[in-house]
């Protein structure tokens, strides 16, 4: 593989690679060196590149287990999702306004509670809007159980979010 055909494969998977890198370490700074040492890693294997079949599949994978172990080594806690992921809102309400902007932070805040697999599988499905085959794909786990992650993760939200309305906590 050279250079030109780097560029046109490899590299187009960047900026995904990042927001996957960013939330699991939760540090702009780190998700660009995990992104950085991906690239790296992929330019010494060039050569071998085509014995994959899911180049995209395989990138994830390497930086799910660098930003892991980028994690592990500093003792990180995640952070929270930049305000791109936030839901825009169409309110005129400054009220509704904050209203929706305070859920969605807590939301974010009980997704940073899960378990990993729960919380990069709804991360994937419903932030990335990847389909459950990618998911299944990339995170190299059964259908089936991409579809339990998935439910347990948006279960456990959905009563945190009620008894909170409910109860005010």
């Amino acid at each position: 593989m050279d250079i030109k055909q780097f560029t046109s494969e490899i590299i187009p998977y960047k900026n995904k690679l990042y927001r996957f890198a960013y939330r699991i370490v939760g540090n702009g700074a780190e998700a660009e060196d995990v992104v950085q040492e991906v690239m790296i890693k992929l330019w010494k294997q060039r050569e071998k590149l085509h014995e994959y079949n899911n180049l995209e599949a395989w990138c994830i994978r390497m930086t799910k287990n660098l930003s892991i172990d980028k994690t592990r080594s500093k003792h990180y806690k995640l952070g929270i999702i930049p305000e791109g992921f936030d839901i825009s809102s169409n309110h005129n309400n400054p009220h509704q306004v904050a209203e929706t902007q305070d859920t969605m932070q807590r939301i974010k805040n009980m997704m940073n509670t899960l378990p990993t697999k729960q919380r990069e599988v709804m991360h994937m499905r419903d932030i990335e809007g990847l389909s459950y085959k990618e998911i299944e794909e990339q995170l190299q786990i059964p259908m089936n159980q991409v579809k339990v992650y998935l439910f347990r993760a948006r279960k456990f939200i959905k009563s945190q979010l009620i008894n909170s309305d409910s109860y005010g906590l």
